[in-house]
């Protein structure tokens, strides 16, 4: 398989290429060799856990996309087949223990209308979403425009994509707000290794209790 970047994309280039993902030679999204090593190598897969991202531990979602193509058979994520899937049977794919996520029948449907949408929009390629973005805003508003994909999501998803792949389109760190600004740890963007991964731990835990309070 070929890694997810395209190659020659730099701070301030365009976002077009091949649609391969280069970046960190090792990542530590899924914590599992195997799973982030598929997260480098498969578009569909790294946008999947992206949307997958939510109610659940960080590693949990990012694991998801290869927990679901070991059930399904394949190596690599194929959209259309993830669309057209049953919906029921697709539904028992995430449910059975161990389950995909915490809500196993919502997030399946989320997954195959994200599927059908890359399927349709994109051709089945996922990696067109950013290759073919003309600049940082238009990639903002391709990911926005996706199931699933609200404000947040999609820049943290820049984010990542600038971040740890490479990608990174002229004014990508300004649609990806704070969550683009250099040093920071404040979203899956940023980890990188074991300390950097428990700092982004903590501010996501503060974060929710600033919330908690904040409705107290």
């Amino acid at each position: 398989m070929v890694p997810v970047i395209p190659p020659g994309v730099g701070e301030g280039a365009g976002a077009g290429g091949s649609g391969r993902l280069y970046g960190m030679t090792k990542l530590w999204l899924a914590q599992e060799p195997a799973a982030d090593e598929m997260l480098r190598h498969d578009p569909l897969a790294l946008i999947t856990a992206m949307l997958l991202d939510q109610q659940i531990p960080l590693e949990k979602a990012f694991v998801g996309p290869y927990r679901l193509a070991e059930r399904m058979g394949v190596e690599r994520l194929n959209a259309t087949a993830i669309a057209d899937y049953e919906p029921e049977a697709f539904a028992q794919l995430f449910s059975t223990p161990p389950a995909i996520h915490r809500f196993p029948g919502s997030m399946a449907e989320r997954t195959q209308k994200l599927a059908r949408a890359i399927a349709d929009d994109y051709d089945g390629d996922a990696a067109t979403i950013w290759t073919g973005a003309a600049d940082g805003k238009d990639l903002f508003k391709r990911l926005s425009a996706l199931p699933g994909f609200g404000k947040m999501k999609a820049q943290i998803f820049i984010a990542l994509l600038g971040k740890q792949f490479g990608v990174q389109p002229a004014g990508w760190r300004e649609v990806a707000g704070a969550y683009g600004e250099e040093g920071s740890l404040r979203s899956v963007a940023d980890i990188r290794d074991a300390a950097s991964l428990a700092k982004v731990r903590e501010f996501k835990k503060q974060m929710k209790a600033d919330a908690k309070a904040a409705k107290a």
